[in-house]
């Protein structure tokens, strides 16, 4: 019986597509998320308020809209959708053929979307270029890739790059409500019941995606029922995971992240991997564990071992160019660097020092010696006179004043005895007892 009544709410719903095109939103009041783009005033509004469409390339994380705002800004105009995967250069002159007869008998212009714009060939992307510039088609290009590096020159200096961001939760939220309580398109008619809790763990858990999101909605609403009640275990089964007990938003986050750094800050390898692991199981980006790793490199090590920066760096191409799951051992093996090396602060003093110095003082002037002299007329003013030439003495070196005559003597970077430190620690003060000698 209860899957009878399941049965025709789906059918009452039109649940012959899935939960995400159903939901996908029809105008731009609709769209969730992109507020830098969307609200008034911003680009893309300005653009769908004015009907002039330039071609532009939409570049984000899957999940973030992509598809739907080309379908939205193409308005009126003939649209047509292509996948970079799978079309090649005889599809693309059908599609040009095809808009250039359009625009002579209908005077109107076909947006041509092209899904996955990165994985066109240099060849595939050159035969866009002059129907672009001849505004046969107006091109709107998707790629989860940077474009700068994926899209050809010639093509990007004719189409605007439009950067989307991953949904927040509140965002996700949103969504998920929405398709909770929608009558004609959504899971409405169902009658289901779920906790605000374990709505924040699915926006949690779809990770700025809003597809991933509904298609996770969707099936633990097939788990659940007709009136049934999406609880913890049902989301879990329909994810495919164990979910790990980690709010991106909220305190556990900060918890887990504040455990990590401070573990790698007490040079303890073992428990910063232990940390870094909570994070990329609990579906954490894994490129904000190693943004705060790249910072803890300058701030917590710095010259007491300068390769830790980039071991760091290094980490994070790794996991751009391999991804998950095998990026972990990139960033396990960074993690065990940094956490096992010598520790320093004095980057994060030095530039704390300069910062007060910059801050207290103003703009205080050029010594007259250390300014260019480029004419005749700095030259008369005195510019460059007296500057030597470091390389011209004996040890690169010749003791001289650098700093602003007001605050000369003030210390600003003051070495730790750690590490490469140590030694740096110790010419400096060689240097400095040279720069006193009379």
């Amino acid at each position: 019986m209860t899957h009878d009544l399941f049965g025709r709410a789906l059918e009452k719903s039109g649940f012959g597509q899935p939960l995400a095109e159903r939901m996908r939103p029809r105008t731009l009041d609709e769209v969730v998320g992109q507020r830098h783009l969307l609200d008034p005033g911003r680009m893309l509004e300005r653009a769908a308020a004015s009907g002039s469409l330039p071609s532009m390339i939409l570049y984000g994380p899957p999940g973030t809209g992509k598809t739907t705002l080309a379908r939205i800004l193409a308005g009126r105009s003939r649209f047509v959708l292509l996948s970079a995967t799978s079309a090649g250069i005889k599809e693309l002159r059908e599609v040009v053929e095809e808009a250039r007869r359009h625009l002579a008998e209908q005077r109107a212009k076909t947006v041509l979307f092209v899904d996955e714009i990165h994985r066109f060939n240099k060849g595939q992307q050159d035969a866009l270029l002059p129907h672009v510039e001849a505004g046969t088609i107006t091109l709107i290009g998707a790629t989860t890739e940077n474009p700068s590096f994926e899209v050809n020159a010639a093509l990007l200096s004719r189409a605007r790059v439009v950067r989307l961001d991953s949904l927040g939760h509140v965002d996700l939220r949103r969504l998920i409500d929405r398709a909770l309580a929608d009558e004609p398109r959504g899971l409405g008619p169902l009658a289901l019941q779920m906790s605000d809790d374990v709505r924040d763990l699915l926006a949690d858990e779809a990770d700025g995606d809003a597809r991933r999101a509904l298609q996770t909605l969707e099936l633990a609403s097939q788990l659940a029922g007709q009136g049934g009640t999406i609880d913890r275990a049902r989301l879990e089964e329909s994810l495919q995971k164990k979910t790990l007990v980690y709010d991106k938003d909220g305190d556990q986050h900060y918890a887990v992240v504040s455990a990590f750094i401070k573990s790698m800050r007490g040079s303890d390898p073992d428990a910063s991997i232990y940390w870094m692991t909570r994070m990329i199981e609990a579906g954490e980006d894994p490129i904000f564990v190693l943004r705060r790793m790249v910072i803890f490199a300058s701030e917590d090590i710095g010259n007491a071992d300068p390769e830790a920066l980039r071991v760091a760096i290094a980490a994070t191409d790794a996991v751009r160019l391999v991804g998950l799951p095998e990026g972990t051992l990139a960033m396990t093996q960074a993690v065990a660097y940094l956490a096992a090396a010598p520790k320093s602060n004095s980057a994060l003093t030095a530039y704390a020092a300069a910062r007060r110095l910059v801050t207290e003082r103003g703009s205080l002037p050029v010594p007259l010696e250390l300014r260019n002299a480029p004419t005749q007329r700095e030259k008369s003013a005195g510019h460059g006179v007296g500057y030597r030439y470091p390389h011209d003495f004996a040890g690169h070196y010749v003791p001289a004043e650098y700093l602003p005559e007001a605050i000369r003597g003030t210390p600003i970077y003051t070495p730790s005895g750690e590490g490469r430190e140590r030694e740096i620690g110790e010419r400096l003060r060689a240097l400095e007892a040279l720069r006193r000698k009379p």
